[in-house]
């Protein structure tokens, strides 16, 4: 069986990870520090602040951007679950606008009928590492005066005309899960610009503390931050990158025939969040959003990871040569 997801771990991350064990520094400490500026540096953003998951990232830069309860952000359908989420956590309620059908991100022409004037913001989200139109969405959140917060969970290493994702709005995110581009096992971290947004989620990281000010407590934080350990992993796994995105899969509806190849899939997401029980009693129904819906039916998810072999891959064409014939 050729596993879906499958984390790259050499012998570099390991003695990285001894080596951390060995020093004693065990929490946020150098090794954060350096893997947040040579992230940023990749991106060709001004600051990182790194955290202990993609959820986290996504928490604070909503926070970073004055998202409160009240207020409206927009965001797709078609995605895991702590897009929307981290939407709720900040007292803000999710409006949901549907995908393009050929991307699967989300439609910018759907912004605008989401939009009320209790909207602050939207986050759309790079879906498999496919970066979204962010051109059209910007041109509409400058006219409102909106916030993007940009989902990169799965894009790092993307581009779109020549900005990297997690470039694309006020600010990024995104997720070192196991399955993830590059992998700290868990751990996240944001990408902006603005001085004030790094700063606010730096303290949004530390229950609200300052790095220059320690114990001095500005407001409502919480401990996402990332230990050295997991940097310590992002930065030998980050050296490999450049060469690792360069693995381009197709997609095919056969679940059943693949697996029985010993080929490993998944349907990501099988299920629209609005057609999910909690999202439906905020008023969502099937049938708003037939795209994402449409999405959910037809996406089949094949192995990514980049320690596929050519056999693995080989296997993988065979399987949809012999559908196809």
């Amino acid at each position: 069986m050729i596993p879906i997801a499958k984390p790259m771990i050499g012998q570099e991350e390991i003695d990285a990870v001894v080596s951390i064990m060995k020093s004693g520094s065990l929490a946020q400490g150098p090794k954060v520090k350096e893997f947040e500026e040579k992230v940023a540096s990749f991106c060709g953003a001004k600051f990182g602040i790194a955290v202990n998951s993609g959820t986290a990232a996504l928490h604070a830069s909503l926070n970073a951007a004055g998202i409160k309860a009240g207020d409206e952000v927009i965001t797709t359908p078609f995605t895991f679950a702590a897009s929307s989420n981290c939407i709720i956590m900040q007292g803000a309620r999710p409006i949901l606008a549907d995908i393009e059908e050929d991307t699967f991100n989300i439609d910018a022409k759907k912004i605008e009928l989401a939009f009320t004037k209790k909207t602050k913001g939207i986050i759309p989200i790079d879906l498999y590492g496919q970066a979204y139109d962010a051109d059209a969405v910007a041109d509409f959140a400058e006219q409102h005066g909106l916030h993007v917060v940009e989902d990169a969970c799965q894009a790092i290493g993307a581009s779109y005309r020549g900005r990297m994702c997690g470039t694309l709005g006020e600010l990024g995110t995104f997720s070192f899960y196991a399955t993830k581009n590059i992998i700290t096992a868990e751990g996240g971290m944001i990408m902006t610009d603005n001085a004030d947004y790094a700063e606010l989620c730096r303290r949004f990281r530390h229950h609200g503390q300052s790095e220059k000010t320690r114990y001095e407590y500005h407001e409502l934080g919480y401990n996402y931050r990332m230990t050295d350990i997991a940097a310590a992993i992002g930065i030998a796994q980050l050296k490999h990158l450049p060469e690792w995105r360069n693995f381009r899969l197709s997609r095919d509806k056969v679940v059943e025939t693949l697996r029985a190849k010993g080929v490993g899939c998944g349907i990501y997401y099988p299920k629209p969040l609005h057609m999910h029980p909690f999202y439906m009693s905020m008023g969502y129904k099937p049938g708003m959003f037939p795209n994402a819906e449409l999405a959910s039916k037809e996406v089949v998810s094949l192995p990514v990871h980049p320690s596929l072999s050519q056999e693995d891959l080989n296997a993988i064409v065979a399987a949809f040569e012999e559908m196809s014939s």
